[in-house]
């Protein structure tokens, strides 16, 4: 099975979209999703590869198994993951301000790189933490 890059991002119109790496040759397909979420984007996505597995599979072509790897941009990140982690818990995590990351969730303002290698890498540490938990 081959792995593959799809890209969450929030289109300028508040809607969302998943889509493959176009620079990636290793499928024999393209596929998309699109929803008023990051959540609805991403089941249209898993939907779309059903799909186009049940296509090939009629037209007795082979189909390029695939997993995914998910790219996020920050507010499709943030739609995401919003009922599981809140913007003060996000805070504490990061030390960004609640009302910066609100801006940053609904595309009032587009955070700096720096900004979101800060974030990710606060992520990445809490997930590593988390990863260490053992519970008796």
């Amino acid at each position: 099975m081959k792995t593959v890059k799809a890209f969450i991002e929030r289109g300028s119109d508040g809607t969302y979209g998943v889509y493959i790496d176009l620079e990636d040759n290793t499928l024999n397909y393209g596929i998309h999703g699109e929803g008023k979420s990051a959540k609805e984007a991403l089941e249209d996505f898993k939907a779309s590869y059903q799909q186009m597995k049940a296509f090939y599979n009629e037209l007795g072509k082979k189909f390029v198994e695939a997993e995914f790897n998910y790219y996020y941009d920050l507010p499709s990140f943030l739609s995401y993951y919003s009922n599981i982690l809140s913007l003060a818990g996000l805070e504490r995590l990061t030390g960004i301000n609640q009302g910066q990351l609100s801006h940053y969730a609904t595309g009032y303002r587009k955070p700096s790189k720096k900004t979101v290698e800060k974030i990710e890498q606060k992520l990445h540490k809490f997930a590593e933490d988390i990863q260490q938990i053992a519970f008796i």
